[in-house]
């Protein structure tokens, strides 16, 4: 009997050949400008020979003030359009299907890469990376904000993209307003569940008018922030309610957030000597005492959001569910999907490793992907260092 990780299953109306996403990874193989590189088509030709039900870009910035990192793909003007499109190309040649992760990084980001402080809902949030308060956009700056999501998305139909997920999560701008922590206006943009939701709703309205039917919108949502006030379970479930009367076509969840809570996203080592490596002299003191503090902290031996996915599935009624985060053996993945706790496996850094992970599990040569979480590949990227498996050694020099 066939496993029902291999079986189809339909996006909206796009049907996928078995139930395994490739979650959102940031590459670091960029050029600065945002553009596509060589690199980044080898990686994703590669991703596409290995029956990847779907691949999810790493995260693309759909505005200058919205980006997060140094060496990050972008989608913000339309100069990106040929490599994008050259991307898209290669993963379709190759048998794959890709959809296009969009984000607006908000107060996440630094001012060292948009040349002036970054914006979110609210100012006066300290980042425990930079150190920095945030600025808090105005009324235009917010609309702007909004804009500029169809405005990639009208980009990504034209270069053929299969799916559309609008980045929610790990603490960029969507999941900014979304969150009582980082949101605390007290005009029609915070101050309660649906206000904060406004941005998000704003944003979707737009871009599904922007969107033909036959590509699914589908959304990465924190379930917790990992913060005092932030988002819950709770909370996510009643934002995945309004986002089923919003007529998304699938759900991506997850949790934490790169400044605000790392570790909570990305349970396993700490990898404390890799990021002191490339950090400046007077940066080292502070980061190794923040660093030190975790470590021993993020280990799991389950998949750490399928409590979560639980509580959320009964809310989606049908809409397709993908749950990421520590799931590493074919028992809990079948686990996970024959309970109907999810609909679809999703994986980042086991992939990162195995891009044939799924060829290798269907074909019964492996029971288990061989990630040991060791985080070597986040202190890489966070280092413009591009993503691969450090496992066994790591970087001397960029």
């Amino acid at each position: 009997m066939i496993s029902i990780l291999f079986s189809p299953i339909k996006i909206g109306d796009l049907k996928l050949q078995n139930r395994f996403v490739r979650s959102a990874t940031y590459e670091a193989m960029a050029k600065e400008t945002g553009e596509i590189t060589n690199d980044l088509i080898t990686m994703y030709q590669r991703l596409a020979k290995a029956d990847i039900g779907l691949i999810i870009s790493g995260y693309m910035f759909i505005h200058p003030k919205g980006k997060a990192m140094k060496l990050q793909v972008g989608i913000h003007n339309d100069d990106m359009m040929p490599g994008l499109k050259n991307l898209v190309d290669n993963v379709h040649s190759n048998g794959g299907k890709i959809a296009f992760q969009i984000v607006h990084a908000g107060m996440q980001s630094y001012k060292e890469i948009l040349g002036m402080p970054p914006k979110g809902p609210s100012a006066g949030i300290r980042s425990p990376i930079t150190l920095k308060k945030s600025k808090e956009m105005n009324e235009d700056e917010i609309n702007e904000s909004i804009q500029a999501f169809p405005n990639a998305v009208e980009r990504a139909i034209q270069v053929g993209v299969d799916v559309i997920q609008l980045h929610a999560a790990h603490g960029y701008l969507i999941n900014q307003f979304l969150s009582p922590c980082f949101n605390r206006r007290t005009d029609k943009w915070g101050g309660s569940d649906e206000n904060n939701f406004r941005f998000f709703k704003e944003v979707i309205i737009k871009t599904k008018k922007t969107l033909p039917k036959e590509i699914p919108l589908i959304v990465k949502l924190n379930v917790n922030d990992f913060k005092e006030e932030g988002i819950t379970p709770t909370l996510a479930t009643k934002y995945t309610k309004w986002l089923v009367e919003l007529g998304i076509d699938g759900l991506e969840i997850s949790c934490g957030s790169p400044h605000y809570a790392t570790y909570n996203m990305c349970r396993g080592r700490v990898p404390l000597e890799e990021y002191l490596q490339f950090l400046p002299s007077w940066q080292k003191p502070l980061a190794k005492l923040m660093f030190k503090k975790m470590i021993g902290k993020f280990g799991f031996d389950k998949p750490y959001n399928v409590d979560a996915a639980k509580a959320i599935k009964p809310a989606l009624n049908s809409t397709p569910l993908m749950v990421v985060g520590g799931i590493r053996t074919l028992k809990e993945m079948e686990n996970i999907l024959d309970n109907n706790y999810a609909d679809m496996i999703s994986m980042s850094r086991p992939f990162i490793k195995e891009p044939f992970l799924v060829k290798n599990l269907r074909e019964g040569k492996i029971n288990k992907t061989s990630c040991e979480s060791c985080n070597r590949c986040l202190a890489a990227v966070a280092c413009h260092i591009p993503v691969k498996c450090y496992v066994n050694s790591f970087p001397t020099e960029k």
